[in-house]
């Protein structure tokens, strides 16, 4: 089948980026990694990238002091050379400017913990906790301007247990990460077909 070339940004371990890289080295997945690119020189998501056989870059935003767009003119120009057609952003700790986001509209996605819009931004666990939420979860959202507000393309949900502390909160909403962002590029690369979600995915929602 045709495999669409994505590229996965990321700022630090990429455990995102891990599931997707195993979903797209299946042969009915719709997409293939033409490129993992970093901000950060350091990232160790950079080296699982590099063993799992896939090309890796960093261009480190700190060569780019006070010049956001500037950064992202360069990663703009790495994505391209690759031949990439979506970006999926796994972590990738950098607010991006309109250039980015005009420049890969609707072509962009994010994971976020949280089932938005509740909870943008940093902390949502924490937050979730705060708030007494009994539901909490993630999304995978197209990218746009405003931090975290774009369309929903698919969201998981957990319960929130008594005693529960941000970590082991996280550690669940982590697990249903792991499945719903292949799912969801997935319906964004190849609606017509997507398998109906199994058992594991039955929280998905479009």
């Amino acid at each position: 089948m045709h495999k669409t070339p994505i590229a996965i940004l990321i700022s630090g371990r990429g455990s995102n980026m891990r599931a997707l890289i195993a979903a797209c080295a299946r042969p009915d997945y719709p997409a293939r990694i033409a490129l993992v690119l970093s901000n950060n020189p350091d990232a160790p998501g950079l080296d699982v990238a590099r063993k799992a056989g896939l090309a890796a870059q960093a261009i480190d935003h700190r060569a780019y002091p006070r010049d956001r767009e500037g950064h992202e003119r360069a990663l703009d120009a790495a994505l391209r050379a690759a031949g990439v057609e979506y970006i999926c952003l796994a972590g990738y700790m950098r607010l991006l400017t309109p250039f980015l986001t005009t420049a890969w509209k609707e072509r962009m996605l994010n994971i976020h913990p949280s089932l938005l819009p509740a909870f943008p931004g940093l902390h949502t666990h924490e937050r979730a906790l705060e708030n007494g939420t009994r539901i909490h979860g993630c999304t995978v959202h197209w990218v746009t301007e405003g931090m975290d507000e774009g369309p929903v393309i698919g969201q998981a949900a957990v319960p929130v247990l008594d005693g529960d502390t941000p970590d082991t909160l996280a550690a669940r909403v982590l697990e249903q990460e792991h499945r719903l962002y292949p799912a969801a590029l997935r319906r964004v690369l190849a609606p017509a077909t997507t398998p109906a979600p199994d058992a594991a995915a039955s929280l998905l929602a479009v």
